[in-house]
């Protein structure tokens, strides 16, 4: 058979691995319509498989003669040949991640779509998937990554060597990477314990934030104003901090006023009460109005509690509760506002200092 047949034949082969790649995304597309599982498949498959068609099938029909039969032509037969094999192996990897990907996707997806008290279940799951699958790929790739090495004759030489020593460099790579392997092993520990999950809500030092990304090594907190705080996985599991949403989202809202001791506290409740039953943001359970304390300054106290859905609600409640409160005691008690009063001499015997002023 001539060359120009030999090419002839490796094109039309690759050409047609690609073309049956093309068919069945497109079949994947239709019935993603459907199955969500076909969706994902085609979406994220769909290069790595077109990768892996194109290069499997170069390498099933090219042979190195098809450059010329030379010892240089050979040679460079033979590199193009272990180029495209090694490369075919790094589409394999590629194919079998995003695959992997696709039938975890489908559960992700389910897993959003869940609210209420089984929100924060479907939450932990969604944890615990995202960091396995992190750890899959990882291996998927150190496994991929030794297939290549080992395709080399020489490398396969120095396997026995290299077996030998892995135990002293396991060691040593095990002493270098200790605050890595730390931080992948506090990673799997906060995601197994169900100490934290994605989209919780959490105070780490004095920062509010919700969790947005958690990784093997680090976690990425989204702040109330939109900043990023990257922490360590091991921060979490070496230090204090503080879950709001760890058994459930709920959380009871204060609000705190000090005022006179004119207050008062039973019209405050009252007006409390008619104000958060109008509110959307109260849950309609706890809610509560008390006087707590009379500080050494001479004020009262009070503390207004309601109950909320989530941490979000329960602070612009509490903004509204005490923006209502301020205003309607303005408004209706002013001799209750905030005040200082000082003894003097003449109001000690018992004079008035407004007579005292007008003499």
């Amino acid at each position: 058979m001539t060359s120009t047949a030999h090419w002839l034949i490796l094109a039309v082969s690759v050409a047609g691995a690609i073309l049956l790649v093309e068919l069945a995304r497109r079949a994947l597309t239709r019935a993603g319509r459907k199955w969500d599982l076909a969706r994902h498949l085609g979406e994220r498959c769909a290069w790595p498989a077109f990768a892996v068609a194109a290069t499997l099938s170069f390498n099933l029909v090219f042979e190195p003669s098809m450059i010329g039969v030379s010892r240089e032509e050979l040679a460079v037969g033979a590199v193009i040949e272990r180029v495209v094999g090694l490369v075919s192996i790094a589409g394999l990897t590629w194919l079998i991640i995003q695959a992997s990907y696709a039938l975890t996707d489908v559960v992700m997806d389910r897993l959003v779509q869940v609210e209420g008290e089984r929100n924060r279940r479907a939450r932990r799951i969604m944890t615990q998937i995202g960091l396995v699958r992190r750890v899959a790929t990882a291996v998927v790739i150190v496994v991929a990554f030794g297939v290549m090495l080992f395709s080399f004759p020489q490398v396969q030489a120095l396997g026995a060597g290299l077996l030998a020593s892995a135990g002293i460099a396991g060691a040593i790579i095990g002493i270098a990477a200790q605050p890595t392997l730390g931080n992948m092993v506090a990673g799997l520990q906060l995601a197994f314990s169900d100490a934290l999950r994605l989209d919780d809500v959490v105070v780490v030092e004095e920062e509010w934030g919700r969790i947005e990304e958690l990784t093997l090594t680090y976690v990425v907190l989204r702040l109330w104003d939109e900043r990023r705080l990257v922490l360590p996985v091991s921060y979490f599991t070496q230090n204090p901090f503080e879950n709001w949403t760890r058994h459930g989202s709920r959380v009871i809202a204060a609000v705190y006023l000090r005022v006179d001791w004119a207050v008062p506290v039973d019209k405050l409740r009252e007006e409390l009460y008619r104000f958060i039953q109008g509110n959307p943001l109260w849950d309609q359970k706890d809610w509560t109005l008390q006087v707590t304390d009379v500080l050494p300054n001479g004020l009262v106290e009070l503390r207004g509690l309601m109950s909320a859905a989530d941490s979000a609600s329960a602070w612009d409640l509490k903004c509204d509760v005490r923006e209502h409160l301020v205003t309607y005691i303005r408004e209706n008690y002013p001799d209750a506002l905030p005040r200082f009063r000082i003894e003097t001499p003449e109001t000690r015997a018992g004079a008035s200092w407004r007579s005292g002023a007008r003499e």
